[in-house]
């Protein structure tokens, strides 16, 4: 099986997996922790130009599992954490970090936002390692094994 199609294979199924729990995530936690992830993984190359922020807002606005939340409430932390990050990456990716960390008390949860990453980050077809490094981050920050997501 060619990488690409891997990728969009562990993407759907992490989406399926998501759909399955979509009742326990209801939380702010949750809310603000897989927020944090979305804007991670979009800007883990330092840069986020229009298009992918336009893709990535488009994705969180019709993920099944979000719609838990208002739309617009999404889309203002996506935006605040993108902006945190694009101001000063370094300084940015720690705030946004504590943000994901929200979701460590509850174990489905924190691998929940783990999901989501890899759902963001695969939904181009191209998980990149950049993008894979960032969710490994996020593994260690929620204390989830990175093997347990292929990272």
């Amino acid at each position: 099986m060619a990488l690409w199609d891997r990728v969009k294979e562990s993407a759907s199924q992490m989406q399926n997996q998501l759909v399955a729990k979509k009742n326990d995530l209801k939380s702010g936690a949750f809310r603000d922790a897989s927020m944090a992830m979305c804007a991670l993984v979009a800007a883990a190359d330092g840069t986020v130009d229009p298009s992918e922020r336009q893709r990535v807002a488009q994705l969180i606005a019709t993920n099944e599992v979000l719609q838990n939340f208002p739309a617009d409430d999404l889309r203002r932390r996506f935006e605040d954490n993108l902006n945190k990050l694009t101001t000063d990456f370094a300084f940015g990716k720690v705030s946004v970090l504590q943000e994901i960390a929200k979701a460590k008390k509850k174990p489905a949860e924190a691998r929940a936002v783990i999901q989501i990453g890899i759902v963001i980050g695969g939904a181009d077809g191209d998980f990149d390692k950049t993008e894979q490094a960032v969710v490994r981050e996020a593994c260690f920050t929620l204390e989830l094994p990175p093997h347990e997501f292929d990272l």
